[in-house]
């Protein structure tokens, strides 16, 4: 089986990669899969500046999944090349370096400190689907102006880019055709859910953030990410996405493909087995001769009647 394919102009041994935020920085996830067999690896989003996140409770066990509001903690681009980057290429990945900001100036500077990053940092996953203050106090992902002003802001990096976009707004395919106009090479589709969580006997708020809410991830996405990635795919077939959402299996993976999706993130599955992007990669390799296909690019978008 060909499990080889392409993001624009990123060519990847294979679509399988691990969700930004739930991997780490470097190799942590490397004591369970071997890092150079993935497509990619796609870090935590890293700012230009260091930043502690939110305050305790961040994560919150939801049935089919979790509500999480971290808050982007991370050490910052300059010291993840120090200490970071060098281990990544050591263990041969193909890195995919998320980027975020609360202004458009913010997502420069974090772009223009990857410029001098090694060959093995292929492509820049902008992550617009965080709080900002230069878009009303929403996310920037909600508004096709200003993510396309980011996109074309990012252009330091010396890479292709990647805009991880909102499921949480009706505009995504306005919001996906501004920013491949800005210069993003393919999006990225979808981050979490907005959720929340209450104790129904003390009626105590079960996340810590400020707005006593987060981003609803796993198997309970899943359905909304396909149809997102489907919709936008027929509505875009020249524009590459990369899905995500809720891929627990093989099985998801390949929907996600068949939906219309070049690349596959596995995210929320991380957290119960470290090895699940290995597995799910496994699993799509035994179940492409049931599909009739020995390229898997021959099966994005691809569907019966």
């Amino acid at each position: 089986m060909d499990l080889t394919t392409t993001v624009g102009s990123v060519a990847l041994p294979n679509p399988i990669m691990p969700a930004s935020g739930t991997a780490g920085y470097g190799t942590e996830l490397g004591a369970y899969v071997d890092l150079s067999g993935l497509g990619a690896f796609v870090t935590k989003s890293l700012a230009h500046f260091a930043w502690g996140g939110n305050p305790a409770l961040r994560t919150h066990a939801t049935p089919g999944g979790m509500i999480n509001s971290v808050g982007l903690q991370g050490p910052g681009i300059g010291a993840w090349k120090q200490e970071q980057l060098p281990r990544l290429v050591d263990a041969g990945a193909r890195v995919v370096v998320s980027i975020w900001g609360r202004s458009v100036d913010d997502y420069a500077r974090a772009a223009d400190l990857v410029g001098d990053c090694p060959e093995q940092v292929v492509a820049v996953e902008v992550n617009l689907s965080c709080p900002n203050t230069e878009a009303g106090g929403s996310l920037i992902a909600h508004d096709p102006d200003t993510s396309a002003a980011v996109i074309a802001a990012t252009g330091g990096c010396g890479r292709p880019r990647w805009a991880k976009l909102s499921p949480n707004t009706d505009r995504v395919g306005e919001i996906a055709a501004a920013v491949h106009d800005g210069g993003a090479e393919a999006v990225t589709l979808a981050n979490t859910l907005l959720g929340m969580a209450i104790d129904p006997v003390t009626g105590a708020y079960r996340i810590g953030s400020r707005e006593r809410g987060g981003g609803l991830s796993g198997p309970a996405v899943h359905p909304v990410a396909v149809r997102i990635v489907h919709d936008l795919h027929d509505a875009r077939p020249d524009l590459p996405i990369v899905g995500v959402g809720g891929v627990t299996s093989g099985a998801d993976a390949l929907e996600l493909i068949r939906a219309g999706a070049a690349a596959v993130q596995v995210g929320t599955a991380n957290f119960d087995d470290p090895r699940a992007t290995r597995r799910v990669l496994d699993e799509v390799r035994e179940l492409m001769p049931r599909t009739g296909a020995t390229r898997v690019r021959d099966l994005i978008g691809r569907r019966g009647r």
